[in-house]
């Protein structure tokens, strides 16, 4: 992070302001107008530096009537403290990264590439060497193609290369899980008509049968249902039947026909007079 901001203060010619300027070449604002424009330019990379960093690092160096050069040293001396500590455990992190706990390649060499930066920092420079093989080290199975092209290379390859042929590795991954998905889906669908058809076929004969067996169901209801009645008729008959020839109890006489000898033919009710 501070290479970039002194590059971004080298660009726009503010770098002598978080770094003391050599004497020999350079010269210190002399006249009022020089003065006034040195305290406004100071603090814009002042405003630069508080805009940067977290609100906990800026409670800690805000101070009045400071200047960007002052805040840059405070910054400087709490990176810095404790270096061998800060070593000890950047150096673990560096060794335990895996790429299994990042999404892509670009993140999980992002990483790498930073914990490289802050070693650097604290007086632990890894080299090039160390960082390709710490690279090839954490990652996963599917990539152990390119990991036995880098490890056989003499000498290893730079860092961004390596980086871009795992980047490239993993395009083709994504294309060949893409492939095998699209092709796993037509497969499983290639015989798709014929399936729909059966289906189709198993639906409407287990909706066929439903309706044969709920018509079997109300059929039975029914002549359960008029069981009853029909028992009444039956009995009805039954009484006319013995009304033949025979008064029924508390009905009328039958009616005398002369010439059907005095009986009431078969098929009329006892009381139809």
């Amino acid at each position: 992070m501070d290479r970039l901001f002194k590059i971004h203060a080298r660009s726009h010619r503010v770098i002598d302001h978080i770094i003391p300027p050599k004497q020999d070449k350079e010269k210190m604002p002399t006249t009022k107008e020089e003065k006034e424009l040195w305290s406004t330019l100071d603090a814009m990379v002042l405003q630069w530096i508080y805009a940067t960093i977290s609100h906990d690092l800026l409670y800690t160096i805000l101070e009045p009537d400071t200047t960007a050069m002052e805040a840059w040293n405070k910054l400087r001396d709490i990176f810095q403290d404790n270096r061998h500590s800060r070593a000890v455990t950047l150096e673990y992190d560096f060794t335990h990264v895996d790429m299994a706990d990042f999404s892509n390649i670009s993140a999980y060499c992002q990483h790498l590439k930073s914990l490289s930066d802050q070693l650097k920092n604290v007086g632990s420079p890894v080299n090039n060497n160390r960082l390709v093989l710490q690279l090839v080290f954490g990652l996963t199975e599917p990539y152990n193609s390119v990991v036995t092209l880098i490890s056989q290379n003499d000498p290893l390859p730079q860092f961004y290369q390596a980086r871009s042929m795992l980047t490239l590795e993993e395009v083709d991954l994504v294309k060949k899980v893409a492939h095998s998905s699209s092709s796993g889906m037509v497969a499983r669908y290639s015989n798709g008509p014929h399936d729909i058809s059966d289906h189709a076929s198993s639906h409407r004969n287990n909706t066929g049968r439903k309706r044969n067996q709920n018509r079997s169901y109300n059929g039975r209801k029914n002549r359960s249902n008029n069981g009853g009645c029909g028992g009444e008729k039956g009995s009805i008959r039954t009484s006319n039947n013995r009304g033949i020839g025979q008064q029924p109890t508390g009905q009328q006489p039958p009616i005398n026909i002369p010439w059907y000898g005095g009986q009431p033919w078969p098929w009329m009710a006892p009381w139809a007079p």
